[in-house]
């Protein structure tokens, strides 16, 4: 990417009249920020380092609210405390699986109903866009179990948090953290013509996710340029924070928020935001918005950022880089190619997508219509399709011409849904290059399957490059080639459609309602409590540079079976480790036998079953080893379990189904160099998984060896920093040791692991 659109001020400054300077951090200083004013004012612990939040409103779709209504309802929820909405733009084709995804929206509907819920039927919004439009407020915070959880830009600090975590909530418990550090993102200077906020966003994931910049912490955008956004614009860049790795966002609002507000007829939910003059922050990310170029985010990470003229300067080395970078995660497994897609110097593309929370706004696809105008995409085998993020939009687009003329171009209009983002939906042809103003280009995130020998790719851009490159057919362009004014046309927002379709319960629970459940919603299995000893086993080795959580539970097919926990499981790590799962459920069989073993000892169980050392002799060999050094271990005081290691797992997506499948499959633990994200690393806690590390250059075990940890229990009661594992030999009967690291956890958090899951522990 080029320099000149955005540097990095690694050390703490404070905020001045004529932008900003280095300085030390005082108490009085780091006060003065909109991110410490929200956030202590939904503090409930009385210590402004320790938080302990309670939210104004949550929100979740239709592929994690019913996980997380089961497990609320199992810990002794009567009603939602706080507004829910649960949306339904995930699971909205009802197309495979045959009744499973409608019966998940019915069994969302008669939650709402019975707990005093919102309710918004598929195809009427995608989860964010509703969220903007109807739930958020300055100075709000709102907790959603998606990972693009972001309103800041409306002046609404919100976070994309696993499904415990909204639980939590609905349990009147706490999210509790640390308080985050808060970097400045100082905007000045003004987009030229044809850039857009998904060309922002790029450059901004680019310039800070691979070295961490911004990873856990609060982004608070301010400066002169954020006057010169449209609100429009500001969302779509505040989108895309997530894949910096940040916690959180929150913006200077100003007289175009407030018009926001008022043609949402929210006008009382506004209120002008502003750091303080000295504000302090720990870091700063400085954007030159009119350096900024037509972006493209090559496969298959949005932070492998190019400007499109950089990339066309060198176009086939930096293809052949990418094709490089995808044998780490391919191997030898499938052939693939950019570089066959280059065409007398420029770069043929097969497909065009706009959709979603990013890309499906108003002035992205009013912009796509001007840029057209009603001009042929062509008869070939590209082809664009556009999703507007809601039905409000839709109408308004309706209104003004744009899907008449998006139409006329050969455009294919489709409802709101979130599909193109996670593999559901425009699933391009093998081998085939799609282009997409969505969230995400991990591998597989279009909807291709590796393990059947399909690969397909995903190279993020702005909707305005997007529409140019179908104006050419195919071919890709910037924008900022066209001589067109994308000027924005004027908003009118038409809230009956969501007046008759929506069910709005909230205050007004009807506990005598049935909540209706079809054949394929699950409880959650029992999961063990965690003993005083822990063995181990690895059973799948990972050493990407990271591990994303479409990598650790797939999306697409997989999304009609997240009501069906132990169904689910079936397909952990189905795309990067296809043993897996056979490896951990044979663990859980140990597992079930020493449990079996233990109880018919003291009268229980069934005492013609066999304990686990005389059902895998190995297992036998390992438990002598580990009796002979630790000879207080016993059949009622150590448990079995998984585990897997991964450099940095938990890239991506809020899903806790990444954590609570390997659960439910008998994991015990993560191993991990770092965690990707906070909200993975509380996945692993909330289903009760020790979350270790270990920080040494060559590992001391391999896949498939087997590891003790004694005393465990005690070290995650007392809150120890490190605990002694070992690497058991079972062949010559020794034990290796070597330290793995437990960081700081909650009490809160110890009592979740302890307890064995957030279920465990609440019933307690």
């Amino acid at each position: 990417m080029k320099e000149g659109m955005i540097q990095l001020l690694g050390t703490g400054a404070v905020l001045t009249k004529d932008g900003y300077a280095p300085a030390a951090r005082t108490e009085a200083a780091a006060k003065k920020t909109m991110t410490y004013r929200v956030l202590t004012a939904h503090n409930t612990s009385g210590d402004d380092r320790k938080l302990r939040i309670r939210f104004d409103a949550m929100a979740s779709h239709d592929i994690t609210y019913v996980n997380i209504i089961q497990t609320a309802r199992a810990s002794g929820m009567t009603e939602f405390p706080l507004p829910y909405v649960l949306t339904n733009c995930h699971n909205s084709l009802c197309a495979v699986g045959g009744t499973i995804n409608e019966d998940d929206h019915m069994f969302g509907l008669t939650s709402a109903k019975k707990y005093g819920g919102l309710f918004v039927p598929a195809h009427i919004a995608v989860i964010h866009q509703y969220m903007r439009e109807m739930m958020t407020g300055c100075g709000r915070m709102v907790l959603a179990s998606d990972s693009h959880t972001r309103y800041g830009a409306l002046g609404t600090l919100a976070i994309g948090e696993g499904g415990p975590e909204l639980v939590k909530q609905l349990l009147r418990q706490t999210y509790d953290i640390d308080y985050p550090k808060t970097v400045l993102v100082y905007l000045h200077g003004e987009l030229r013509n044809g850039v857009g906020p998904q060309d922002v966003a790029i450059a901004l994931v680019g310039a800070t996710f691979a070295n961490g910049f911004v990873k856990n912490s609060v982004l608070e955008f301010a400066g002169p340029g954020i006057g010169k956004l449209s609100v429009d614009t500001r969302i779509g860049i505040d989108v895309m924070t997530t894949e910096t790795t940040c916690l959180s966002s929150v913006w200077e609002t100003d007289g175009k928020v407030k018009e926001f507000y008022e043609i949402h007829g929210r006008a009382e939910q506004f209120a002008e935001m502003h750091p303080e003059e000295g504000a302090y922050y720990d870091k700063v990310v400085d954007i030159d918005l009119s350096a900024i170029e037509p972006m493209i985010a090559l496969p298959f990470h949005p932070s492998n950022a190019y400007s499109i003229p950089e990339l066309y300067e060198n176009l086939e080395d930096i293809l052949h880089e990418t094709e490089e970078r995808a044998k780490v995660s391919f191997g030898d497994r499938v052939p693939y190619r950019l570089t066959d897609k280059v065409e007398n110097g420029r770069l043929r593309i097969d497909q065009g997508v706009i959709a979603g929370c990013a890309g499906g706004g108003f002035e992205n696809l009013c912009a796509a219509a001007k840029i057209l105008d009603g001009q042929s995409t062509g008869s070939g085998a590209f082809q664009l399709s556009v999703y507007p993020a809601s039905q409000p939009v839709f109408m308004e687009l309706l209104n003004n011409g744009s899907i008449r003329t998006l139409t006329e171009s050969g455009v294919i209009i489709r409802t709101a849904f979130c599909g193109p983002c996670f593999g559901a939906g425009d699933v391009p042809a093998n081998n085939a290059l799609s282009i997409r103003h969505s969230t995400r280009n991990f591998p597989n995130r279009e909807g291709s399957k590796v393990q059947n020998r399909q690969i397909a790719s995903v190279a993020l851009m702005d909707a305005r490059s997007i529409a140019a490159t179908a104006r050419n057919q195919g071919i890709l362009t910037p924008a900022t080639e066209l001589d067109i004014d994308l000027t924005a046309p004027a908003y009118h927002f038409d809230g009956k459609i969501y007046e008759n379709r929506v069910y709005n319960g909230w205050g007004n629970p009807q506990p005598e309602t049935e909540i209706q459940r079809g054949p394929n919603i699950v409880d959650w299995p029992e999961m063990p409590a965690l003993s005083d000893h822990l063995v181990l086993r690895v059973v799948s080795e990972i050493h990407d540079p990271v591990t994303t959580t479409d990598e650790l539970i797939p999306s697409g097919e997989t999304s009609s079976y997240r009501s069906n926990p132990v169904g689910l499981a079936e397909f952990a790590l189905s795309r990067r480790d296809p043993e897996y799962v056979g490896r951990a459920k044979a663990v859980r069989k140990l597992e079930e036998l020493r449990a079996n073993h233990a109880a018919a000892e003291c009268g229980a169980g069934d005492a013609s079953l066999p304990c686990p050392g005389a059902a895998d002799p190995v297992f036998g060999k390992v438990m002598g080893a580990i009796r002979k050094r630790f000879p207080s271990v016993s059949h009622d005081n150590f448990t079995i379990g998984s585990t897997i290691y991964a450099v940095k797992p938990g890239d991506g997506s809020a899903r806790e189904q990444a954590a609570s499948c390997q659960r439910v499959l008998g994991g015990a633990a993560n191993i991990a160099r770092e965690y990707a994200t906070k909200r993975y690393r509380s996945n692993v806690m909330n289903w009760g998984m020790l979350p270790f590390r270990y920080e040494g250059e060559a590992l001391p075990f391999k896949n498939l060896d087997y590891l003790f940890v004694p005393d465990v229990k005690k070290a995650v009661k007392e809150g120890a920093p490190e605990v002694t594992a070992y690497r058991v030999d079972p062949e010559a009967g020794t034990l290796e040791a070597f330290t793995l690291l437990l960081d700081p956890m909650t009490a809160e958090e110890r009592g979740i692991i302890e307890a064995g899951c957030l279920i465990n522990y609440n019933r307690k």
